[in-house]
């Protein structure tokens, strides 16, 4: 494992949480620092950390991270170790003897078979497992790619077809299934293979951009100087120019590969990380960290470049901790000052998200610390569009939308501002809802909380499931986080064309390595909890990324209701014309999205144009039917209107309009108009209201006539009414009432 960074060492102090940075590593890291060991390597098509001793290598499984797990053991036998990886369903263990021999060693039978290439015109200079059909097993030699078919029960190895390219050094990332091979003299040419489940797709031949020292210098691109990363399901490619200090970006298509534009960098020393679909750039000489996230239209960085902090570590600097040896036991080790160290000499950065130390045998998962990056912008449009495209922590990612956006219409933020973070967060919920990945989280929500308590509230779940896209068709929920839609232009990405090349993995999944059938071996690192696993490929369709991708930070109209605006409208004072504003604003983008509006909302917005006594327009929305027409916003206008007659009656008239029979001949009968409700539910045939309210209603009116109508109605219409006690009760009434006016006659 060969470095990728390297810089003078700063020793850093005892920093907390609270320290100003926006990228962290967790303290403890996981420990491998094994006695007898021949080197770290990462195999990262099994997610695993292999450390080869004299007889065995042990594995570290490191997603989901977790710092306190134990290793796994199988025995090899004795040799020279150059590079090691387990295949993919982790039955064979292939390692690399020399520049020009590789073992396969089958574990469940305990024998290998060796293979050897021609010493005299070529050498390895590395391999890799795959899921492609054609192939399980690709070895990169300097005269091209040998690609190969090992059968573990024939003990057989098969050549299926060679790649002739001239090759000084190669680098591939599992991620991407991408090999890019360099070559010429500058190592600036480049040929790339991609290897996934779906085929074998060979890149157009490329050129680097590299810029001249002088007139006469031609500077030699080295490997550690290009890095393939893999965000949003896009793969790119960056090359550090040492020249210009710049970080060209180039992205791959099926049929070419096209310059995104650079980076300007600030250190000659350089690595990147992808955390959460972000770029982290970090500048070593510098010993700070930029963000950049390349689905957004600019190419300003996220925040401003900060520190790497180290998170949890403990205040006394001198403690024993065990340290495990090859042979299953452990003698106490004291701490090294070289565990606070950041951007050592001898650390190493793995894709995506892990760094380790190749002398102490330490390694860190890079985290985001959103708390710090949400508060370190005053631009919050585009801190809501940066929160609502993170995964990993999306239920953070979420909480911290809906604090902003309570804090900005808190602090009275002009009206565009506010509007525009609404129409940043409907969007979101409007591409979660067609992506199915909203529902997703909701599946995920209920299911962590079945087994303490019931849903708050079940029926609003129900609802959002029934709903369908609004356009009339039920919403199909489909695997992908990230739909094709959901890509646009942009500085650094074109618009996504089916001739982009995707990781496109169908079938790989996630295996434990050595973990399946090895030996267990003491750990040797201290008990902690981490966050899951980093984020994968969206089309690799990953076991890994359907867990981890089980939630989204989108944000319902309701939920802007019930978390922000509830509580707003119980905190602000004075003149609700601004709350109003917002909320027709958010209408507006709701609208424009096609996204369904609760009631809830609606019924705010009644209470504030009360509140303001501006009928005029709370009418002109009801007929405009701005107001979606629903029982909560009638019995709304209905109680708004006890101070406003003609607002009452518009509510009357919406459930008259929604068929809501029952509740519209009761609100009749409450207001008077009892005959009218009479013949309504005569004509409706509404037998629900008990006939006792339209006789009350009729003896209130202090009218014998009436009341004599109302009693003859049900006696000659409603069966078996002469036989109940209303009858008995009411017809006493009546002919008391009738009494005086005979007596008179």
């Amino acid at each position: 494992m060969h470095s990728e960074a390297s810089g003078s060492q700063a020793s850093i102090g005892l920093c907390g949480s609270g320290a100003l940075s926006h990228v962290y590593i967790q303290y403890p890291p996981l420990r491998c620092n094994i006695s007898g060991s021949k080197g770290l390597f990462y195999d990262d098509g099994n997610k695993l950390l292999l450390c080869p001793t004299s007889d065995q290598v042990l594995s570290w499984k490191v997603a989901p991270f977790e710092p306190d797990i134990e290793p796994t053991s199988d025995a090899v036998s004795e040799g020279p170790v150059l590079s090691v990886r387990y295949s993919l369903d982790s039955k064979i263990l292939a390692i690399q003897r020399s520049s020009h021999e590789i073992q396969f060693w089958n574990k469940s039978k305990g024998n290998s078979l060796r293979h050897r290439c021609k010493p005299e015109s070529e050498k390895i200079l590395g391999f890799f497992w795959t899921d492609s059909p054609p192939c399980n097993f690709v070895l990169v030699k300097t005269s091209g790619l040998d690609m190969l078919t090992y059968d573990s029960e024939s003990q057989n190895i098969q050549l299926i077809e060679s790649k002739r390219v001239n090759v000084n050094w190669y680098i591939y990332t599992h991620e991407s299934r991408l090999v890019l091979l360099a070559s010429g003299m500058q190592c600036k040419s480049f040929t790339g293979f991609q290897l996934s489940s779906a085929g074998i797709i060979r890149l157009p031949k490329f050129e680097m951009l590299m810029a001249k020292s002088e007139a006469n210098s031609k500077p030699v691109l080295a490997a550690q100087d290009v890095h393939i990363i893999t965000v949003y399901g896009r793969i790119y490619c960056l090359q550090v120019d040492r020249v210009a200090m710049l970080l060209h970006c180039y992205r791959f298509y099926r049929d070419a590969v096209v310059p995104q534009g650079s980076l300007t960098i600030y250190s000659s020393k350089l690595s990147v990380s992808v955390v959460d679909n972000v770029l982290l750039v970090h500048q070593v000489d510098a010993k700070v960290i930029i963000l950049y996230d390349l689905f957004a239209e600019s190419r300003a960085p996220v925040s401003a470049p900060l520190p790497l902090l180290l998170r949890g570590y403990p205040r006394a600097s001198m403690t024993s901790r065990p340290c495990s040896k090859d042979d299953g036991s452990s003698n106490l080790k004291p701490t090294y000052e070289d565990e606070t160290t950041i951007y050592s000499d001898e650390w190493t950065f793995l894709n995506p998200d892990l760094i380790c130390d190749t002398t102490t045998g330490l390694l860190w998962k890079v985290y985001l610390d959103l708390d710090a990056i949400s508060a370190s912008s005053s631009d919050v449009p585009s801190v809501l569009e940066f929160l609502q495209r993170r995964k990993l922590e999306a239920n953070k990612a979420k909480q911290l939308c809906l604090d902003l956006a309570r804090t900005i219409i808190l602090e009275h933020r002009a009206v565009g501002v506010v509007a525009q973070s609404m129409e940043v967060l409907m969007t979101s919920y409007s591409r979660a809802i067609k992506t199915g990945s909203y529902f997703k989280g909701i599946i995920a929500d209920k299911i962590l909380s079945s087994d303490a308590q019931h849903a708050h509230n079940p029926r609003a779940t129900a609802d959002e499931f029934s709903r369908g896209d609004l356009r009339g068709g039920p919403i199909k929920i489909v695997s992908s986080v990230v739909p094709n839609e959901y890509a646009r232009s942009s500085a650094f990405s074109d618009s996504d064309s089916e001739g982009m090349i995707g990781p496109g993995s169908t079938s790989s999944k996630l295996v434990t390595g050595a973990q399946s059938s090895g030996t267990k071996v003491p750990k040797s690192s201290l008990e902690s909890q981490f966050p899951g696993p980093s984020s994968v490929p969206l089309d690799a369709n990953n076991a890994e990324q359907q867990e981890s991708q089980i939630s989204t930070a989108a944000i319902s109209p309701d939920e802007l209701y019930r978390f922000v605006l509830s509580s707003v409208d119980e905190e602000m004072t004075g003149d609700p014309s601004y709350l109003l504003a917002i909320i027709v604003e958010l209408l507006r983008s709701a609208t424009l999205e096609r996204i369904r509006v609760y009631p809830s909302l609606y019924v705010l917005m009644i209470q504030l144009l009360a509140r303001g006594e501006r009928w005029g327009e709370l009418g002109l929305f009801v007929i405009d039917k701005i107001l979606e027409p629903s029982k909560e916003v009638a019995y709304q206008l209905l109680e708004s209107g006890r101070q406003h007659p003609p607002t009452r009656k518009l509510g009357i008239d919406m459930l008259r309009q929604l068929f809501l029979h029952h509740d519209y001949v009761l609100s009749l009968l409450q207001d008077g108009y009892y005959l009218e409700a009479l013949r309504y539910a005569r004509k409706y045939k509404v037998v629900t209201v008990q006939p006792s309210l339209f006789l009350e209603a009729a003896y209130a009116s202090n009218d014998s006539q009436h009341l004599a109508s109302v009693l003859r109605f049900f006696s000659d219409f409603m069966p078996g009414f002469k036989n109940t006690s209303d009858h008995v009760t009411y017809g006493e009434i009546l002919r008391q009432m009738n009494a005086p006016c005979v007596g008179a006659a």
